[in-house]
């Protein structure tokens, strides 16, 4: 793997690589970028997902490295960490205080006003003691209403000249160390504002490693997406009031009250057509934050406090008039998916209008792997067999027979706008032997899955494979209804403890369950990805179902439609995809260590008898597969008989 990614640098031709747990593909591409960084003096910028791994990389991986490395390169290369500007603490904005008014929900409870006040209280105690204000650092944590009281995003900065604490804000000092390093660790959200939104917050750099790349398109879509809601329109309202006529705030108001009337009884999902009323009350909010954006007026000479209050209240009102011009336009073009969202995915929040690209593989391809050689890597981007499926979400081309000679002076071909975008995936497979320490069980004689939660065949199959392993299972379901229908069932019938996910902090979660052998944890989708536990704690991974998307969510429907239009399977290429990632996600929590054995079980029949099954067992890590209860009961009863 270190051998393809230097080649990758050196030949610009991008670089897919998947690389099992326990391969450690962190050293193998952060000593190929640590060399080029520092001998073409440039940056190389690794993203990442997870807090947990950039942590890895900036307190373990690269302080190693960097010390090994210095006698071999010169000197000891410079490495940072960058987060976006709401991530650190905003000295101007704690010594001012927050202008905003304390959300309806706090506004009759005690309780929450003085729990509040003393989170506050104790961020202005940290700051005296922080080096970097970086929330992350902050322990225990803080509710994110208190960290909001404290911290600005980059619209509501009022930039480094202009600020009167501009020269000790932590995020302009994070980005000027940032500035100075060899290697810059970030995440993917950054990663995709820095190559979408049109404005720099990652130093230049030429080249761009995507750990965990398994996630990119989740995490661009998700900053690519936008949200218009009636509260929002009354805060941008209500900000402005104080700076312009109160008849021009007055109008954005009641825009924003046509608009929810009109959401209330709109129903939720996606939008194929703008209906007429909306398309109006969309109009007339657009057209009335432009207004109150012309009345602002330009920036002028002013004293601090009303320099900050025009900005929170333009940085307000440009969300609100972007947003509702954006849905109009959704409708013009086939780049944008508008839906209703209430119940859907907000239960008991107000509804709100939605926007979010069709697909994010043109801006990717044009923004990223068409400015600076990028190198993407996993545990799991081959599905099916294949890396097809995730490359053309990223907006490459299905297969790369690109071929280059080694060894030449200079590999990199002259920059084109007719070059075809040229990549090779690379497979360099796993430490563990799959087939001996794991097995894949299909309990085939199951009903297939109902819409009416977990089955009692299944709850009962569920039992019996726990008690066979002693407890030492992580159960993954595709609901929060199902983890706890399954914790509450079997909580009464088991001599293990059954933890499920919301009973506490998934980190402190996670922890008991490491260190109690027979304890058992339940939950949904971060812990799908989440969780690495070696050893005898955990022997046996329980999937419910295969994790398809919901049928009716907007953004799935609409790209299975797309792809459909074009006479392709939209089944197989969008939900197909998505569960296959999710499966293989899954099963990669069983094996973390090499001394690691045990058994991956899927209660979901589907995976053995419908014809999409062949194309996700593909996206599975090769393990020993049988469909018969009886022989994996036995071999989890070895298992826990050997580890006491």
């Amino acid at each position: 793997m270190a051998r393809a990614v230097e080649r990758a640098i050196r030949t610009g031709e991008h670089l897919a690589v998947q690389a099992g747990t326990g391969t450690g593909k962190s050293l193998a591409y952060l000593v190929p970028a640590l060399r080029h960084a520092v001998a073409e003096e440039s940056t190389v910028v690794i993203s990442t997902a997870t807090i947990a791994l950039q942590r890895q990389l900036v307190d373990r991986d690269l302080p190693r490295l960097a010390k090994a490395l210095r006698p071999v390169l010169g000197r000891e290369p410079r490495f940072a960490i960058l987060k976006g500007r709401r991530n650190y603490l905003c000295m101007h904005r704690l010594h001012t205080g927050a202008p905003d008014e304390p959300e309806e929900a706090g506004l009759f409870d005690p309780f929450a006003v003085s729990r509040l006040g003393r989170e506050v209280k104790r961020l202005h105690e940290w700051s005296s003691d922080t080096e970097t204000g970086d929330r992350d650092e902050l322990v225990p944590g803080v509710s994110d209403q208190a960290w909001r009281q404290v911290s600005v995003t980059a619209r509501e900065c009022l930039g480094v000249s202009k600020c009167p604490v501009g020269t000790d804000c932590f995020a302009e000092r994070a980005r000027a160390e940032a500035g100075r390093a060899d290697v810059v660790v970030t995440n993917h959200a950054m990663l995709a504002i820095d190559a979408l939104e049109g404005y720099q917050v990652l130093p230049d750099h030429d080249v761009v490693v995507i750990d965990e790349a398994h996630d990119l398109v989740d995490r661009v879509t998700s900053v690519a997406t936008e949200e218009l809601n009636p509260s929002a329109i009354t805060a941008a309202a209500r900000r402005c009031g104080r700076l312009v006529d109160q008849g021009v705030a007055d109008r954005l108001a009641e825009a924003g009250d046509g608009l929810a009337m009109i959401l209330e009884d709109a129903p939720v999902g996606r939008l194929d057509a703008l209906p007429q009323a909306l398309a109006g009350a969309l109009r007339a909010t657009r057209d009335a934050a432009h207004a109150c954006i012309t009345a602002l007026g330009p920036e002028r000479k002013e004293d601090v406090e009303g320099a900050t209050d025009r900005k929170l209240a333009r940085a307000l009102l440009d969300e609100v008039h972007d947003c509702a011009a954006r849905i109009l336009d959704a409708f013009d073009d086939d780049h944008d998916v508008v839906w209703v969202s209430g119940d859907f995915a907000d239960r008991g929040r107000t509804p709100s209008l939605r926007v979010a690209p069709l697909g994010v593989g043109g801006l990717l391809r044009e923004r990223l792997f068409g400015t600076r050689t990028t190198v993407l890597t996993s545990a799991t981007l081959t599905l099916g067999g294949t890396f097809d499926a995730l490359a053309r979400q990223w907006g490459l081309p299905a297969s790369s027979s690109a071929k280059q000679a080694d060894g030449a002076a200079t590999e990199k071909e002259a920059p084109s706008d007719a070059a075809p975008v040229r990549w090779t995936g690379l497979d360099v497979g796993s430490p563990f032997q799959h087939g001996s320490s794991g097995i894949l069980y299909v309990a085939r004689h199951l009903p297939p899955p109902g819409r009416d939660g977990l089955p009692p065949s299944y709850l009962d199959e569920l039992e019996g494979l726990v008690n066979a392993a002693g407890g030492r299972t992580l159960g993954l379901f595709s609901s929060m209804r199902a983890a706890k229908a399954a914790t509450e069932a079997l909580r009464d019938k088991l001599d293990h403890p059954v933890l499920c996910q919301g009973d506490d902090q998934t980190g402190q979660l996670v922890k008991r369950f490491a260190e109690d052998p027979r304890t058992c944890l339940f939950g949904t989708l971060s812990l799908w990805q989440g969780v690495d536990v070696p050893g005898p704690a955990l022997q046996l991974v329980v999937m419910d179902r295969i994790p398809f998307p919901r049928p009716d969510d907007p953004l799935v429907s609409a790209r299975q439609k797309a792809v459909e239009s074009r006479g392709g399977n939209g089944f197989l290429t969008v939900a197909a995809t998505h569960a296959a990632l999710l499966l293989a996600q899954g099963a990669g929590r069983l094996l973390r260590s090499m001394k690691d054995k045990g058994v991956v079980a899927i209660l979901d029949p589907r995976l053995a008898t419908a014809r999409y099954g062949g194309f996700l067992r593909a996206s599975l890590p090769p393990f020993w597969t049988t469909y018969d209860p009886e022989v994996v009961r036995a071999a989890l009863k070895r298992l826990d008989a050997a580890n006491p």
